[in-house]
């Protein structure tokens, strides 16, 4: 079963951390519009409960041209979605497809088809991307899908150890993080700029992890820095369809 719930701000008090059903939760000011929904599996709100226990199936969010991220089970990894395609990264920090049977507590994805694209500046840091999402989209509200690819002079992205419980809050297993420094590279970052009006969907405000060209590295982007050559497109959603365990 699914709802679709019209929400404007105060979102994380509708999510419990249970999830006992499949939600459809919009921006009051996307809902009427022809645009894609983001399908997910759990919420950040979920999350931080803290809550790290597998819900649904990666399967459940995948098309042939997802793009998307996540974790898994039991918060084992950063989870990737490219050209609808699941990897995932360890602390090891090597990127692995994997089965799109492995369930997750917290995935999100968009058959991704961009409305707008454009160059970002070089030196621009991933911090100062939410304005230029922002302007691209026309909008600082709903959940935007963002893809960021070209070179990085600077990219540091991390993974986090498999937790077991009772589980710790997140902010105790982020302290602990395996950081990669992986320099200049070539990458495709994926992810979604949540606004205020949908808070606890998704991470607040932009949430990134990468992939480099050569899929050699990735994980959840900490930071970045753009080359000469890097191009970001977006893609303005409906809302998300949020579905859990039955």
């Amino acid at each position: 079963m699914r709802i679709r719930l019209i929400v404007a701000g105060a979102l994380s008090v509708l999510l419990v951390a249970g999830l006992p059903t499949a939600q459809a939760l919009s921006s009051s000011s996307d809902s009427a519009s022809n645009a894609p929904w983001v399908e997910q599996v759990g919420t950040y709100t979920y999350l931080i409960a803290p809550n790290y226990s597998g819900l649904a199936p990666i399967s459940s969010v995948l098309s042939p041209n997802a793009l998307g991220l996540g974790t898994f089970d039991a918060l084992d990894g950063e989870l990737m979605i490219l050209q609808g395609v699941a990897y995932r990264v360890g602390l090891d920090g090597v990127p692995r497809a994997v089965s799109a049977d492995l369930t997750s507590p917290f995935v999100q994805a968009i058959a991704f088809s961009p409305d707008a694209s454009g160059p970002v500046a070089p030196g621009t840091t991933c911090a100062a991307l939410v304005s230029a999402i922002n302007a691209l989209a026309q909008t600082d509200t709903g959940v935007v899908g963002v893809r960021v690819r070209g070179t990085f002079t600077d990219l540091v992205t991390r993974s986090v150890p498999a937790q077991t419980k009772p589980y710790k809050p997140l902010a105790e297993v982020v302290a602990n993080q395996t950081v990669f420094q992986l320099g200049q590279k070539r990458a495709v970052l994926m992810g979604f700029r949540t606004g205020n009006d949908l808070a606890g969907t998704g991470a607040p405000g932009l949430h990134l992890h990468g992939l480099t060209a050569d899929k050699s590295a990735g994980g959840h982007v900490l930071s970045c820095v753009a080359g000469n050559d890097v191009q970001l497109s977006v893609q303005r959603a409906a809302g998300a369809q949020v579905s859990s365990a039955n």
